[in-house]
């Protein structure tokens, strides 16, 4: 699927289609732009809650994102070692 159609497929959901079915077409387009990424919706531990306002700060946190971005590296590392092995 080429760009020009993403495009234009992404406006005419806008209009015409759910919420949910706008995202994931915008997801689409998005990811075909430019590089793949994950969303996650994390929810504070539990036993955390005194922490609030920490957590909510790791959103814009850059230094939390690049050890996420290390923690994802080594995940992904691991999973293809161990993929080899079989």
């Amino acid at each position: 699927m080429g760009v020009n159609s993403l495009v234009k497929k992404w406006i005419e959901s806008r209009a015409i289609k759910p919420e949910s079915e706008y995202e994931q077409t915008k997801r689409k387009f998005e990811m075909a732009m430019g590089t793949p990424f994950i969303s996650l919706r994390l929810e504070i531990p539990v036993g955390f809650e005194k922490f609030n306002n920490e957590f909510l700060k790791l959103e814009t946190d850059q230094q939390f994102h690049e050890e996420v971005k290390d923690l994802i590296k080594k995940h992904l590392l691991l999973d293809v070692g161990r993929k080899k092995s079989f």
